[in-house]
């Protein structure tokens, strides 16, 4: 009975760091809210839209976030929490020391609060094709198959969810440098081994041979440590490394 008082009891302390546009400057906002076994981040901080109301009692604006999925697997949810960058949907306030740290990634221009603008990873996409060039217009029938060998390696790079983690911990992402990021290079990797994207291989290493590609990387390895889902993204800069390098000495030999 006294243990469940104490449930009843318990109040789980947040500090948010907020901005209210684009353009103003952030500031912290505390926040208390009733705690309940199991919580995750994303539950707390929707108590507060719920109750919008800080830690003095005074009435606010409810928090603005990003989720979809709620489990890890769209990416929406990124945000930094106790001064690392992970999914809010899997970080468990149970496991998070109090009081619990919000902040959105500062990779990426604020929109709102916790809502950032991931433009820049997705140009980086846009820029390496990081696609299958099929138009649609007619059945091609099943596509060709890969080695089984290839496929797994291959399965474990396609599980990527654009999420910005990568970017957000990688110290040579930031606004003063053009470097596109491991996600990116990682799809490049990912592409080149498909059957059908491989026709366009020599595009995309082109687009990481450029200025912000793959040369921008500082092998701080922070990228594979932090990623979500444990993609091998070091693994695949290595291998672009050594494609692109071939691909440099073919140009100059005419090959």
């Amino acid at each position: 009975m006294a243990e469940a008082t104490a449930t009843v009891n318990k109040k789980i302390k947040f500090i948010v760091t907020r901005q209210d546009t684009a353009d103003s400057k952030p500031y912290n906002e505390e926040f208390e809210i009733p705690y309940r076994p199991n919580m995750n981040v994303i539950s707390a901080l929707m108590e507060v839209q719920r109750n919008p109301v800080n830690a003095k009692g005074d009435k606010t604006t409810p928090v603005c976030w990003e989720s979809n999925c709620l489990e890890e697997v769209c990416g929406a949810c990124s945000m930094v929490i106790n001064g690392k960058p992970r999914q809010a949907c899997s970080a468990l306030v149970d496991k998070l020391e109090q009081p619990i740290r919000i902040a959105p990634m500062s990779t990426f221009p604020v929109v709102r609060d916790l809502v950032i603008n991931r433009e820049r990873m997705f140009s980086a996409l846009k820029k390496v094709k990081a696609w299958i060039p099929i138009d649609g217009t007619y059945d091609l029938g099943p596509g060709p198959r890969m080695a089984e060998s290839k496929r797994q390696w291959a399965y474990e790079l396609s599980k990527c969810m654009t999420c910005g983690v990568c970017l957000e911990s990688c110290p040579n992402v930031n606004d003063k440098t053009t470097f596109i990021g491991p996600a990116a290079v990682s799809q490049v990797r990912l592409f080149n081994a498909h059957p059908t994207g491989e026709m366009n291989a020599h595009e995309r290493l082109e687009a990481l041979m450029e200025d912000g590609g793959i040369e921008g990387c500082g092998n701080s390895q922070n990228c594979v440590r932090s990623c979500p889902k444990g993609i091998p993204l070091t693994t695949s800069i290595a291998a672009m490394n050594l494609d692109t390098t071939k691909h440099l000495f073919k140009k100059w030999l005419g090959v």
